[in-house]
């Protein structure tokens, strides 16, 4: 790392995630080299303006940090191919977003010296400046060697986010946790809103905003402790 703690950024993945990660560390003062095409090059260059496209060997030829937020699915080809190839650089850091996934998918770019990092900021992303708020407000799963665990750390909380360990084998079961509190809540949203919209009600997912938000606010608060309760009484501190 420089002296400064300040990086030269890469980012593989330009879709919905990569570019507010890039914008995140940006704000931290890292600086940002390039990010690859995506998706939406449109949305990607609002929330990363003047960032160069390059290719995924120039961006790890450049970085000191690379940030890789692709697909599930891609992502161990792509390390495999980088090394392949002898992209991976001796001391370059290598951070992926996926949760599923700990630092073992990394060991490609690890065994030519580059350092693993598995960093999942937990929010839902829209690819959108809106996110970096989120992240404000957010938790990221952090899985390094432990060595470096305090690298993989720092970085979560220039992201935004308060960094939580996860290890290496827990993953699975943190990736699944994660699917099913989202996959879930939109699934029963999308129920009641079409329930609302067949019966006449006018946008309904505005009509049922405050109570899906209140009502999930308490079940966290549910989750994370005892509610104090009055003296005598039925009632409850919210």
């Amino acid at each position: 790392m420089p002296r400064d703690g300040r990086l030269g950024v890469g980012i593989i993945g330009a879709g919905r995630v990569g570019p507010v990660i890039g914008a995140a560390l940006a704000g931290a003062g890292h600086a940002i080299i390039g990010i690859t095409t995506g998706s939406d090059d449109d949305r990607a260059s609002a929330v990363l303006p003047d960032v160069p496209v390059l290719d995924a060997l120039e961006i790890v030829r450049r970085s000191e940090l690379v940030v890789i937020a692709v697909p599930h699915d891609q992502l161990p080809s792509l390390v495999a191919g980088i090394a392949e190839i002898g992209g991976w650089q001796i001391g370059q850091l290598v951070l992926h977003t996926d949760p599923a996934y700990g630092i073992e998918v990394l060991r490609p770019a690890a065994e030519r010296g580059a350092i693993p990092l598995a960093v999942h900021p937990a929010i839902t992303f829209t690819g959108t400046s809106i996110d970096l708020r989120q992240l404000q407000a957010g938790f990221a799963a952090v899985t390094a060697p432990a060595a470096v665990l305090p690298i993989g750390q720092a970085l979560a909380v220039e992201m935004g986010c308060e960094p939580v360990v996860i290890a290496e084998t827990d993953r699975t079961a943190y990736a699944d946790a994660i699917q099913t509190a989202t996959e879930f809540s939109r699934s029963i949203i999308g129920q009641s809103t079409s329930r609302l919209r067949e019966i006449g009600v006018d946008n309904p997912g505005s009509y049922l905003s405050a109570l899906v938000q209140s009502t999930v606010e308490r079940a966290l608060r549910e989750a994370s402790g005892p509610i104090d309760t009055l003296p005598d009484s039925g009632a409850t501190f919210i």
